[in-house]
């Protein structure tokens, strides 16, 4: 096609731009479809040259005729201009700034960053930023904020969005990707430090020790030469190793017991571990109320007080610690006594039922808001350890009362939890199968790879 000669532009002119405009567009739509049209008989090259339509500029604003110096292949707005969305700002958190700053940087006013986090009690995490984060806030063509988006950790995130009227919240959470690994270890000198040489985080070992703290008292059983097993989750995020999750089965090798556990995610969502057959490892009792710390003094119905050298019955176990070591309930309870008591200093009595009582004493101070008649739950910190009262040096007075009766709370024997229902049973027991087949590969790897038998 020729291009339109200088007086068949001049004669275009005479008429209105709107005439013009719809004609060329027109023309634009019939060369398309003559480019697209099948042909019946064999293809056939063709060549076609787009016409386009002049710019706004271009037109002449006094009149609806073309300027005169408007080329005739110009593109018009009317036909090219398109709608791309609200214009986004990532602003990182510098040391100092709130979100009010962040926001006014943009253009956005202090009464909308005001509406903003006043809309939603969700949105108040806005204003608790930190260094590095990064808040995403989109303006619209008039420069009114209209989404806000921030993440709160590395699993949720949170996004507002104005409607025109309100401002719309969404909370989003991620879920991790989980990997499983496995860790073995001879223990040569403490559970903590052959954990670490397993590759083991201090996470998980106390996790292992708290699946099997009612039957191994970690203060004072561990012998060198117990070994332990176990197979549990990495978590990641991106591709990145952002921390440990559960242990799914630990199998511990102690004093020629050989001690299983599995993790058992009932239908409820609640999680526990199992030993092998379905039987309850948690008992209404763990045995120490004072992680790893040392025995300084046993139950002993003949001792000689420290401080008054007389005979004098020690009724309990002492636990030596550093003052304020959390001390934890060692069973579900209601709180009998909280205060002073003569010799005991500062002590804490739990009722457990009808039969089972347990006394704390010697406390620096008690936990906050623990008041008598509380409900209390089993390994819930209550107090820490101090040395008011008749004590020497910081340490834990701990005592097991059976019908009013002391026992030794290193040999008490202790009731034992509820194990897994007769419905629950078959479910369970395949999955107990599943992991043990599993761990058992992970076990005969990890002897290759050390080239043992």
């Amino acid at each position: 096609m020729e291009p339109p000669t200088q007086s068949a532009l001049q004669w275009l002119r005479h008429f209105p731009k709107g005439h013009v405009l719809a004609c060329a567009a027109l023309a634009a739509i019939v060369t398309l479809a003559l480019v697209l049209a099948p042909d019946d008989a064999t293809s056939t090259a063709m060549s076609t040259r787009a016409l386009a339509l002049p710019s706004p500029e271009q037109l002449s604003p006094a009149n609806d005729t073309l300027a005169d110096d408007a080329p005739f292949d110009t593109p018009t707005a009317a036909v090219a201009t398109a709608s791309f969305g609200p214009d986004w700002h990532d602003l990182t958190v510098q040391s100092g700034d709130t979100l009010s700053a962040l926001l006014q940087s943009i253009g956005v006013s202090i009464s909308d960053v005001h509406r903003l986090v006043t809309a939603d009690e969700r949105l108040k995490a806005l204003t608790r930023l930190r260094v590095g984060d990064v808040v995403r806030a989109a303006l619209n063509d008039d420069g009114q904020l209209v989404a806000v988006e921030y993440r709160l950790s590395q699993l949720k995130s949170l996004s507002a969005e104005h409607d025109g009227e309100q401002w719309e919240v969404t909370e989003h959470e991620r879920q991790y990707d989980r990997q499983i690994r496995y860790a073995e270890a001879t223990i040569t000198d403490s559970l903590f430090m052959s954990g670490h040489r397993a590759g083991m985080t201090d996470n998980l070992i106390m996790q292992f020790a708290n699946i099997f703290a009612w039957d191994v008292d970690f203060a004072l059983d561990i012998r060198e030469g117990d070994t332990f097993r176990v197979m549990f989750e990495e978590l990641y995020v991106d591709g990145e190793k952002v921390g440990t999750g559960n242990i799914l089965r630990a199998e511990f090798l102690h004093r020629g017991k050989h001690l299983t556990a599995l993790r058992y995610d009932a239908d409820n969502g609640q999680g526990r571990y199992l030993d092998d057959r379905g039987n309850a490892l948690r008992r209404a009792f763990i045995r120490t109320p004072v992680e790893f710390a040392r025995i300084s003094s046993r139950f002993n119905p003949g001792r000689r007080h420290p401080i008054l050298n007389t005979l004098r019955a020690h009724r309990g176990v002492d636990y030596a610690a550093p003052t304020g070591t959390p001390i934890r309930a060692t069973g579900d309870g209601r709180v009998e006594f909280v205060g002073s008591k003569n010799g005991y200093g500062n002590t804490v009595v739990i009722k457990h039922g009808q039969q089972y009582s347990t006394l704390y004493a010697h406390m620096s101070r008690f936990a906050g808001g623990l008041r008598s008649g509380q409900q209390v739950r089993q390994g819930q910190t209550i107090g820490y350890v101090g040395m008011t009262g008749l004590a020497t040096g910081p340490h834990l007075h701990y005592e097991f009362h059976v019908n009013g009766s002391h026992r030794d709370p290193l040999t008490v024997q202790l009731p034992m939890a509820q194990g897994i229902s007769s419905q629950e049973r078959p479910a369970f027991l395949a999955r107990a199968e599943a992991l043990k087949q599993q761990m058992d590969m992970h076990r005969h790897a990890f002897a290759f790879a050390r080239n043992e038998p």
